[in-house]
């Protein structure tokens, strides 16, 4: 306790001593840059002030630029001024639709995730030192003892019911009402948006999809033969809806594609009014939107963010996600909802992979319902908010002058905007050369735009990737003088 507004202290000299402590705090190194702070709530009772003067307080320090607000989250220590480089500027991609032909490209990095020698700075995989293997190995141990005979049988294409129950129960978090009937399993967020493009596109048929954009809903787009139309994204809010509405007047589109809560690899999220408001530009038009919500489970927020499918009334939205990024990436499991294309993706998955994998379907599905995931995710989510802001302050310190560095709330990947004369396919080299990946800006455009930028991931967050970054800035620094 430091004081109380019953012992006659004036409020004002109350609240600046309550920004006192906490900035003491700060100094110390007992919250660092990144750190979340005691909730408003919290610290009023255990310094026996009031939630006003606790606000106050809160206030003046933001005043001060030590701290900052996140809407839905609380507060949190502030990056320094000079070590929070700017955001990237809204994507100006071309306006001219495409064919994509990324195949080296990606062979190249999935290459490199199978090397261990090298420090993985690139890939957007989760850190495994951070994933419940134990418990998640003692689980499928259980399920496969209790169910027999079942967890080796074929589940069919909608996949194990118990499973189903679980997902369409959390839907409810993301805005979605659900049934366990109109859930797909996949192997994967990958099989689940291939599937989709297939339900509702020709070869040759354009897609309309985010840019910079992650590399995979690319290569689906390639391997289908299909065409790619990018269009302008915010770091911050996502897809341009005014750019998008645009370019359905100028050419003939036949699905839409996005990453719509921190999206790969801009971290930008979208509103609910844009959500909203994507869903009936494209419901209007009868254009599918297909929606990757892999990150939606971790949010630095507390509150989960709701999905595009939350708005959907027609049925023209197709949720696609999975436990990859989240719990356990060699586990396989994905899913889709499929609104009015659920029967043709079903035949598909038919043809296709006929079904995923039972016993791990029954162990995700034991993990949900017995509260292991909200723990997990709970963990993780702290964790990774204070690295990707490590990281990019890292970044800010290490890199040249002028580079932008995006501020996501949610994920792990920042994407890095480097001065125009740093060539990030030879800085990709380099790292190669120096125990090291990243990926380079180009593969996340279909006309392999971005040449100056790459993507970062910041689940690996430890002394020795931040040296890593110093020594990748140094090097990106020296590049065209």
């Amino acid at each position: 306790m430091i004081t109380t507004e019953d012992n006659g202290v004036r409020s004002g000299t109350l609240y600046e001593e309550v920004a006192a402590r906490v900035t003491r705090l700060i100094d110390e190194g007992t919250f660092k840059p990144g750190d979340r702070l005691s909730s408003v709530r919290k610290l009023s009772q255990q310094l026996q002030v009031s939630i006003s003067t606790v606000m106050e307080a809160y206030r003046v320090l933001e005043d001060r630029g030590l701290i900052e607000a996140r809407p839905q989250s609380g507060y949190y220590v502030r990056l320094a001024r000079q070590e929070a480089p700017a955001e990237p500027e809204v994507s100006r991609p071309s306006r001219t639709p495409t064919a994509v032909s990324l195949s080296d490209f990606h062979g190249m990095l999935m290459r490199d995730i199978g090397n261990p020698n090298l420090l993985h700075l690139g890939a957007a995989i989760p850190n495994p030192e951070l994933l419940p293997i134990g418990k998640l190995s003692r689980t499928i141990a259980a399920v496969t003892r209790r169910h027999g005979v079942l967890s080796v049988a074929y589940n069919g294409p909608l996949g194990a019911e118990a499973l189903r129950v679980q997902i369409a129960r959390r839907a409810l978090g993301a805005g979605c009402t659900l049934s366990p009937d109109q859930i797909l399993t996949t192997c994967g967020s990958q099989e689940a948006i291939s599937l989709a493009l297939r339900a509702v596109c020709q070869p040759g048929d354009t897609v309309a999809i985010e840019s910079p954009v992650y590399y995979g809903i690319l290569q689906c787009i390639e391997q289908l033969g299909l065409k790619a139309l990018e269009i302008p994204t915010s770091p911050r809010t996502g897809i341009s809806l005014e750019a998008l509405r645009y370019a359905l007047g100028e050419n003939e589109v036949s699905a839409c594609v996005v990453v719509s809560n921190f999206s790969n690899p801009l971290g930008g999220c979208m509103p609910d009014d844009h959500k909203r408001e994507l869903v009936e530009m494209l419901s209007e038009r009868e254009i599918p939107l297909i929606e990757d919500d892999i990150y939606g489970d971790i949010g630095f927020a507390d509150e989960r963010p709701k999905t595009c499918k939350a708005f959907d009334r027609d049925g023209w939205v197709i949720l696609c996600s999975s436990y990859s990024k989240t719990l356990a990436p060699g586990y396989r499991v994905g899913w889709a909802v499929a609104g009015r294309f659920m029967d043709k993706m079903t035949r598909l998955k038919l043809t296709s992979s006929l079904a995923c994998p039972t016993p791990t379907q029954l162990a995700v599905a034991d993990f949900l319902a017995n509260g292991g995931y909200d723990h997990h995710l709970r963990k993780i989510r702290k964790v990774y908010a204070r690295q990707v802001l490590l990281m990019g302050q890292a970044v800010g310190r290490a890199f040249p002058t002028g580079t932008c560095v995006t501020r996501p709330e949610g994920g792990y990947v920042l994407w890095v905007e480097c001065p125009p004369r740093v060539d990030a396919l030879k800085l990709y080299e380099w790292a190669l050369t120096a125990g090291m990946t990243i990926a380079p800006g180009p593969l996340f455009s279909a006309k392999q735009k971005y040449r100056n930028c790459i993507r970062l991931n910041a689940a690996f967050w430890s002394e020795d990737v931040e040296r890593a970054i110093v020594r990748l800035g140094q090097t990106a620094d020296t590049m065209g003088k």
